[in-house]
Order: C-alpha cells, then sequence, then structure tokens
C-alpha cells in the first residue's frame, strides 16, 4: 500500500530539514514548501530574520534530499490573523502569544491549504511534539516531545483534531542533539544553523519598537506599589484567608514566589502531580463568586496621589508636591502602559532600589504602570486563575469538562516553564486554575496549557 503523499514545511532550519530526511526515507512522497509569512519591506514591522536566506538554504536541503520544493507566499493571511491580533491585544494591556496563533492560523490552516493545493495528503512540520490515537474513541492524542529541553506541544495547545488527524512530527521522538548529528551525518546544508528566536517568522525584536509602528507613545506614572497597600487591603485578606481555609492539616500557604533565574535548559519537564495542598471537597464547594474573587488580579486604582503646597529655600518659594501615600509612590514615568507586560523587569530605567522592579499590572485606559520592588512582591504572586468558557479548547472533546467537574492536572502558563500541579474547577461561565503554589507574574492573554501525564488535554487565554 502507497504511503500519502506528505508536504512538510521546510523553514530552512535544521528541524524541518531532518523531518523531512526521515520521511522519504520512511518510503513517503514527500515535497518540500517554503512559506513567506513575512516581507521586511513591510512598514509595520522589522525583524532580524532575513528570509531570503531561508528560502535559500530550505531549496538546497530540497535538493540534497531529493524532493520537489515550493513556495508559498502567506504573508497577508498572517499579517490578518498573527500581527493585527498581537496589536490588538497589547493596545488592550494584555499579553498575546503568536507562535500559539501562528501555529492554529498558519501552519495549520493556510499552509494546509497550500499543501492540498500541490496535491499532499498530509503536511510534517519540524516541531518537537507526539501524537497517537486513542485506542477508545480513535480521537488524537497531542503529546510532549520525548526531548524536555525542546518539547513544544504547547505551541500546538489550540490544534483541533482534524488539524492533528492530518500531521505529522518526524522528530518529536527525537532528543535535539539527536537532530544535529542526522543532519550532520546526511550533510544537509542546514546541520549548523542556529535555531530561530523571536516571533515567529518575524525574527527577534524590540518589542516596545514592534509596538511603535502602530500604537502611539503616550507618557504616564510608573506607581510603585508598598507593602503595606496588601495589609490594608480588604480583597488581599480575603484571598489569604479563603485560600487558608481550604488547607489540609498541615499543610501551609505560600503567598509569594521564589527567586528563579531564566530557565535556560530544562531536564525535566516539571515536578510530578502529587497530592494538592488543598481539600479538594472543599475546592468544589466555592461558589462560582468566591473563584471569581480569588481568579481576580488586585486592582491598583485606589492608589490615588493629591498635591499640596510647601515652601522651599531661602527666600520661601511656594512649589507644589505630591502628598506621601503609604500605599505607594510615583517612581517615574514610562512611554505608554501597553508597551508593557506583566512580570517584565527590563525597561523600567527606574534606579535607587536594592532590587530590581517589576510589573504588576499596566492600566492601559489611565495610562499607568505599577511595579513593585524584589522577585518576591506580593503583586507577582497568583494562586488562582480564570480562562472564560468561551476561551476553552479541548484538545480531545471526549475529555471536556462540564460545570461541577473538578480534576487535577499539570499546567504551565509561558512555553518556558515546568509544568506546576494544579486543580482545575469547572463552572458554567468558565474554568479556574488552583495552582499548588503561585505563579508568577500571569497576565490577561496568555496561553494556559494543561497536560494529563504526557498527553496535553486542553488550554485556554487567560482572562
Amino acid at each position: 500500500m502507497n504511503k500519502p503523499k506528505v508536504c512538510i514545511g521546510l523553514s530552512g532550519g535544521v528541524d524541518s530539514s531532518v523531518a523531512a530526511l526521515l520521511l522519504k526515507e520512511q518510503g513517503y512522497d514527500v515535497a518540500g514548501l517554503f512559506m513567506q509569512n513575512w516581507h521586511d519591506a513591510d512598514a509595520t514591522l522589522h525583524g532580524d530574520c532575513e528570509w531570503e536566506e531561508d528560502r535559500f538554504v530550505a531549496e538546497m536541503v530540497a535538493r540534497k534530499i531529493g524532493i520537489p520544493f515550493y513556495f508559498a507566499d502567506l504573508s497577508k493571511t498572517y499579517r490578518e490573523k498573527v500581527v493585527d491580533y498581537m496589536f490588538d491585544e497589547y493596545a488592550r494591556g494584555r499579553t498575546p502569544n503568536p507562535d500559539v496563533l501562528c501555529n492554529r492560523e498558519i501552519k495549520f490552516d493556510a499552509f494546509v491549504k497550500a499543501a492540498h493545493s500541490i496535491g499532499a495528503d498530509m503536511v510534517a512540520t519540524g516541531h518537537y511534539c507526539r501524537k497517537e490515537q486513542d485506542a477508545a474513541s480513535g480521537e488524537w492524542r497531542l503529546l510532549e516531545g520525548t526531548d524536555p529541553n525542546k518539547d513544544q506541544s504547547y505551541f500546538l495547545c489550540q490544534l483541533s483534531q482534524e488539524q492533528l488527524a492530518g500531521a505529522l512530527f518526524p522528530v518529536g521522538g527525537l532528543t535535539k542533539p539527536e537532530v544535529r548529528r542526522i543532519a550532520a551525518e546526511a550533510d544537509l546544508p542546514s546541520a549548523d544553523r542556529k535555531d530561530s528566536q523571536g516571533i515567529c517568522f518575524v525574527g527577534k525584536v524590540d518589542l516596545p519598537t514592534f509596538l511603535r509602528q502602530k500604537l502611539e507613545p503616550k507618557e504616564g506614572d510608573v506607581v510603585e506599589v508598598f507593602d503595606a497597600f496588601y495589609a490594608d487591603s480588604e480583597d488581599y485578606r480575603f484571598k489569604c484567608e479563603t485560600l487558608k481555609s481550604l488547607l489540609k492539616p498541615e499543610a501551609e500557604l505560600e503567598m509569594t514566589c521564589h527567586y528563579e533565574k531564566e530557565i535556560k535548559l530544562l531536564t525535566s519537564d516539571g515536578e510530578p502531580l502529587g497530592d494538592s495542598p488543598f481539600d479538594l471537597e472543599a475546592v468544589k464547594g466555592l461558589t462560582d463568586d468566591i473563584l471569581m474573587r480569588l481568579a481576580t488580579a488586585p486592582d491598583y486604582s485606589s492608589i490615588r496621589f493629591e498635591e499640596e503646597n510647601y515652601r522651599s529655600g531661602r527666600h520661601h518659594t511656594l512649589k507644589t508636591r505630591l502628598k506621601a501615600n503609604p500605599w505607594g509612590a510615583v517612581a517615574g514615568r514610562h512611554e505608554g502602559a501597553q508597551f508593557y507586560t506583566i512580570g517584565q523587569r527590563k525597561g523600567l530605567a527606574i534606579g535607587g532600589h536594592k532590587d530590581s522592579l517589576f510589573v504588576l499590572s499596566t492600566d492601559t485606559e489611565r495610562n499607568i504602570i505599577y511595579v513593585g520592588e524584589g522577585h518576591s512582591h506580593k503583586g507577582l504572586a497568583r494562586h488562582c486563575l480564570r480562562v472564560d468558557a468561551s476561551e476553552i479548547h479541548w484538545i480531545r472533546p471526549s475529555l471536556a469538562m462540564s460545570p461541577g467537574d473538578i480534576r487535577r492536572q499539570r499546567v504551565r502558563i509561558r512555553y518556558r516553564q515546568p509544568l506546576q500541579s494544579a486543580t482545575l474547577i469547572m463552572r458554567e461561565h468558565g474554568l479556574f486554575i488552583i495552582f499548588d503554589k503561585p505563579q508568577r507574574g500571569p497576565a490577561p492573554g496568555q496561553f494556559a496549557a494543561w497536560y494529563d501525564g504526557e498527553e496535553l488535554t486542553g488550554s485556554g487565554t487567560l482572562s
């Protein structure tokens, strides 16, 4: 029986090159298709990624392997589906993930249509993930890649059953060193090329520079939030007391995050899913109103500043200053709240502090950024997050939770984050995620992806 014709997305990188080689060796009828998704001359954004060089290398790889090579310009769709989405999200004070959208809308939609137009039955990519068919339901399961340092299942967390059914991931069962070795032994032109970085198909860019192409700079205040705000906050006390009331005997509540260096190399996919420190029956009994309150980010709008007059100098010159506020202080100025994301440390340009300042919240309507000093600042830590019902996506429909269901899963809210133990609580208006340990700097618009063992079962954007 003849194997189906497969169109591989050749990017000019080593992963897709080895994926194409393996498919050819396995007897598939393979064709390579290079997607141009960005024009360097486009006025909206200028990246470091030279697509002409990528295409040249991809074409050399196809020639070396001995497969047909095709080209498709998908830049119009990419701009509409991915780039415009990024601008819209940042303008609303949210933190988008363009790579997730790129996979859902471009690589496994627009690219699939282009592949079908040249007679392909299936598509393949160089993603480090795996799929297998569930014997009972016949549905496709999306699994982590074998290499924990390169697992890219998170980027595919929005794929549908139809998209998975028509896709192959030839390098998902390999480690990156194995892929490099195969490429070197086959003398592929891409064997020594560095991995791409930055925005999918655009490259590594300076985010504020990118956003200024469409979003106008506008000066505003940077407000530093002091610890006294939380000491006086009824909402913060409510969250602490509610979470404490849910704890099992002997369990202790953590309300701040520990310092973690930026992850360069993952050696595992996180801690195993253990018992929750919370009493799950008590968690299940929480009302929707309490869950919603636990999942709501702190509101810093009550930190306001009044002006007062004072006299200064020998001549007692009348001047104006802001009255001292025990909850916070104006620490500096910024050029637009939409240019910053929660958890951001770099780019604030504010000195005079022992520890780094981190963005805690952005108010794009009032154009204010709220910041806090130190990795363990209370405003960085969140225990409970929410995904609106309209944003929930299940990879396998048979695993979808119904209102009232509660489930233990491991969750990540960003690509390089080790999986975190958590409890999912499904309600009529959304999915609530209560983590065993507080999460550092979650932001609306980020994708949360949840896993059962090695299987990615669902995802959704944080509210």
